[in-house]
């Protein structure tokens, strides 16, 4: 039995196959922990989408930023963007059947001691606290409330967590870590114009998971998010500081990467190169 983390698949379903050929992956032996992301952007999203359903136990996914887009499109409370690559999934027939089952992901995981987030973790929070917060949100997006809370999702504010933050306020901060994050200060206040390299840091912020002491320093964290964090997939080191980021820019033309998680935090990474299906910029 082998165990995989793989990053923003970003609708590329022709790399994701071969990525799974290239490790030999069979659903009976193995698991994938997918790390969100997983439509938009790319050629295939409708293909993508239709794979990581029919795997079904042996595919765990993650819901990415660009995946609340989607379901957020799909209930009508957000327009296309003028970069998104999503009618094809919106008008396939099998549409409600997919995105019903979209919107059943989890938003955060914790499996054999990694913790598994698609963006970032708020320094404040602890691996269990992580994943208390992350079902709040799971419980509002499998709820009867579903384009309710999709409305009130967007926004910026607020940018730090409060404990005594309740109803929207509060799943947008949840939301907003977990699927946006790249900077914040040491007291978790975050940013969200900013994309750039772990070393391009706004004047104030660091990457989130440079804050000194944050509670989840002791838990190897695995995501996605952040291509420009890895600036050449080819020179990957895999694991750092308990930290594994993932989104080695696939849709932009870099690689797909899978970890091959082993004992002791060992870590193997497989890859397979992309096509670039996005320019630069978009």
């Amino acid at each position: 039995m082998s165990l995989y983390c793989i990053g923003d698949l970003q609708g590329c379903s022709a790399p994701f196959h071969r990525l799974l050929e290239k490790i030999d992956f069979s659903p009976s032996r193995d698991t994938l922990y997918l790390l969100g992301d997983l439509v938009n952007r790319g050629p295939d999203s409708l293909g993508t989408l239709r794979s990581l359903m029919a795997l079904g136990d042996a595919a765990q996914c993650l819901l990415g930023n660009h995946d609340l887009h989607l379901l957020a499109l799909w209930q009508g409370v957000r327009k296309p963007g003028r970069h998104d690559t999503l009618n094809d999934l919106l008008q396939a027939p099998d549409r409600e059947g997919l995105l019903d089952w979209l919107r059943h992901r989890a938003m955060a995981m914790h499996r054999h001691g990694w913790l598994m987030v698609h963006a970032g973790v708020l320094p404040q929070w602890s691996t269990a606290q992580t994943l208390m917060l992350a079902a709040e949100v799971e419980s509002a997006l499998r709820g009867p409330d579903l384009k309710g809370f999709l409305t009130a999702m967007y926004g910026n504010t607020p940018c730090q967590w409060q404990g005594s933050l309740e109803g929207a306020d509060r799943l947008r901060v949840i939301v907003n870590a977990l699927t946006r994050l790249r900077f914040c200060t040491a007291q978790g206040a975050m940013e969200f114009s900013s994309s750039e390299s772990a070393h391009g840091a706004p004047v104030g912020y660091m990457p989130w998971f440079e804050v000194p002491g944050r509670a989840t320093q002791d838990t190897p964290i695995a995501f996605g998010h952040w291509s420009t964090l890895v600036t050449d997939a080819r020179q990957h080191t895999g694991l750092r500081n308990n930290v594994l980021p993932l989104d080695t820019g696939c849709v932009w033309g870099g690689c797909l990467t899978a970890a091959r998680l082993g004992a002791a935090g060992v870590v193997e990474l497989i890859q397979v190169p992309c096509e670039q299906a996005q320019k630069p910029g978009k």
